[in-house]
């Protein structure tokens, strides 16, 4: 079939799947009252990512648009907040951290089936491996230095002066954080997991790290990074549904997991196993050291707490997607392959903590 924008098809986007179709003749009604520009008919597809809201591709003419909104089915309480993206994306235009420009957010569920926004197309480069293939060793290092800098950039905004002074309460984030994520992981448990459960009482155990404020993007990794065409450079951060105000080491340890989770891993990747020196990759030590000098925040006493709360953290959103697959709304095919993969990232937590 012709594409009659003649842009041709984007990367990473497919027919909408059938879990996910929607009424398209309301979206472009819904569209055209809320004066978004647009024109000819409205073509929609899918985007192969986005595990929590399924994310869709609107051209329309010369004009492309991304589309996120709530998966169907019955959710859990305060998440897939579409809203929240929504919000922070346009607070933070003008900020000088990276972000798509938002364009009008939709809270009527009966135009297509749940919430959603609408933001503009964003083109670039986006790697799913943290190995960055088929990019030399100068520019995966150039690429790795600006995914720091994005990530210090924003723990460094103004977030009350940017109207965020009622996003999140960043007393107690941590305590809360480790409460809400054992609470979700129950709420979704499908197994006994013996390494969450030792996990969970490391944590619990420890003294609560001193409280530092700043907005924090929850899931800052290279798969929620565009990078321009040409240079090595970050030109939109994505996926913003998981942030709020809290603490800015919990948002740099989990950018920083890849330094203890296995290389090549199908929904899990990371660079054990892979000569990341000779990739033009920094260390994990450079790396935090970097962020460091940008912010002039120092993680280092509390390092092994706040990696050990990003592995317990993440097992418990695995497994959340792991039990939506098992219901069947879950937004993308490998979403089975995390039933196998919250376990060992459970199990890297407990060896991280065990010294082993």
């Amino acid at each position: 079939m012709t594409d009659p924008s003649g842009i041709g098809e984007r990367p990473g986007t497919g027919p909408v799947a059938d879990r996910h179709r929607f009424d398209e003749a309301a979206l472009a009604a819904w569209l055209r009252g809320a004066d978004i520009d647009f024109d000819g008919a409205l073509s929609v597809r899918q985007f192969a990512g986005g595990q929590s809201n399924p994310t869709f591709l609107l051209t329309a003419g010369p004009r492309e648009y991304v589309l996120r909104k709530q998966p169907p089915g019955k959710l859990l309480p305060s998440a897939h907040a579409v809203d929240r993206e929504y919000r922070i994306l346009h607070a933070l235009a003008g900020s000088g951290v990276p972000v798509p420009r938002a364009r009008a957010f939709c809270a009527d569920a009966s135009v297509i089936g749940t919430p959603f926004y609408l933001m503009d197309y964003q083109p670039g480069r986006i790697f799913s491996d943290p190995l960055l293939p088929g990019v030399s060793p100068t520019e995966r290092r150039a690429m790795y230095d600006s995914m720091n800098e994005a990530l210090a950039r924003l723990h460094c905004v103004d977030w009350r002066a940017l109207g965020l002074g009622d996003y999140g309460r960043p007393e107690q984030f941590v305590a809360r954080q480790l409460a809400r994520w054992t609470r979700q992981y129950d709420a979704t448990r499908t197994g006994e997991v013996p390494a969450m459960r030792e996990l969970r009482g490391w944590l619990e155990a420890q003294p609560p790290p001193d409280d530092v404020a700043a907005i924090v993007h929850g899931d800052f990794r290279i798969g929620n990074l565009i990078f321009d065409e040409r240079r090595p450079a970050v030109v939109a951060v994505l996926d913003w549904e998981l942030s709020t105000t809290g603490h800015p080491f919990s948002d740099l340890a989990f950018n920083c997991m890849t330094y203890h989770l296995p290389a090549g891993h199908p929904v899990a990747a990371g660079f054990t196993g892979a000569d990341i020196a000779a990739l033009g990759i920094p260390a994990e030590a450079d790396y935090v050291a970097a962020y460091a000098a940008r912010t002039g925040r120092d993680p280092s006493a509390h390092w092994r707490y706040f990696m050990a709360f990003s592995l317990y953290r993440t097992a418990a959103i695995q497994q959340g997607v792991y039990a939506r697959s098992c219901q069947g709304n879950a937004a993308s095919a490998t979403a089975q392959l995390f039933g196998a993969s919250y376990r060992m990232v459970a199990e890297a937590g407990c060896a991280l903590v065990s010294g082993r």
